[in-house]
């Protein structure tokens, strides 16, 4: 049994998916029995809890042989990060240990290291999850993706209607900064690998076959949905005024100010072909990914 947290999430939607394909018997935590009717859960087992209820994840992880934790929140308050993502992750993981189970397979993320770990809440909450699962004593294996694209959720259907409907289509700041975006299928591939034993006590970065930075990355957008439009560079100081209003706006939305930080850190590239070498899976090329979300 693979206990699989964040299941209802963009991501965790397709790794559920992809275990389940591969013969798995997956247990999804839910913080709701009544509103967890979803497609892409159909099969599994559920369990009601929450990571911040430490006796609901001990009920989870009990009979589970692997945790596949994908739990993380993109903005809130600091206590918010600390209770959601740290606290519950160290909560898990000694639920984790006392059941017995044999694997951890963490979802951090590409651009989170300790020279990073005080750039911004997500960061900090992130580092320390990973903190938390290296110092217990099950074999773990922690993945650290850069965008994940899909045709589902994400990031790229945002982009996707912009460039669409905008007249004009806003790039941040020069547009020079590299990324290296991950089809939504393979980052679920390599957690299966990962469940089934594959990397033990490693942390890997994990990108797409292709990088390319901001600017290139809304041409071939534009090009894959056969639109005409002139692209304008916004400058970083205007972004943040901007982000300053839409972080205050209800729900999830696509800028803050803290991705803004973390645009400006630098290039989100993977730094070594360690993924590809030991995982060996092939993966979607960007212009294939950008075709099949059109």
């Amino acid at each position: 049994m693979i206990l699989v947290t964040g299941a209802t999430g963009f991501v965790g939607g397709h790794v559920v998916g992809a275990l389940r394909r591969a013969g798995q018997q997956v247990r999804c935590l839910v913080r709701d029995l009544r509103t967890a009717a979803k497609p892409e859960l159909a099969g599994c087992e559920l369990a009601e809890g929450d990571m911040t209820e430490p006796r609901s994840l001990a009920s989870a992880v009990d009979g589970a042989e692997c945790v596949v934790h994908l739990v993380a929140i993109r903005q809130g308050k600091h206590e918010q990060f600390e209770r959601i993502m740290s606290r519950g992750t160290r909560d898990l993981v000694v639920a984790a240990q006392e059941a017995g189970v044999r694997r951890f397979v963490l979802m951090s993320a590409l651009g989170v290291a300790e020279r990073t770990k005080d750039l911004v809440p997500y960061y900090r909450a992130k580092w320390e999850m990973e903190e938390a699962v290296e110092g217990s004593s099950i074999p773990f294996v922690i993945f650290r993706p850069s965008f994940v694209f899909g045709a589902d959720g994400g990031i790229l259907p945002t982009f996707r209607k912009l460039a669409k409907l905008a007249p004009v289509t806003p790039i941040v700041g020069s547009g020079t900064q590299r990324l290296q975006p991950i089809w939504a299928d393979d980052v679920a591939a390599y957690f299966v690998r990962a469940v089934d034993g594959v990397g033990t006590g490693m942390t890997f970065e994990l990108g797409g076959p292709d990088v390319v930075s901001w600017n290139e990355l809304w041409e071939r957008l534009k090009t894959a949905l056969g639109v005409r439009r002139p692209s304008v560079h916004v400058p970083m100081g205007l972004m943040r005024l901007n982000a300053l209003v839409t972080e205050r706006l209800p729900g999830d939305v696509p800028l803050t100010r803290d991705l803004l930080k973390m645009m400006e850190a630098g290039d989100n590239i993977v730094a070594d072909d360690a993924a590809a070498q030991t995982f060996a899976l092939p993966l979607v090329p960007l212009d294939e990914q950008l075709r099949r979300a059109s």
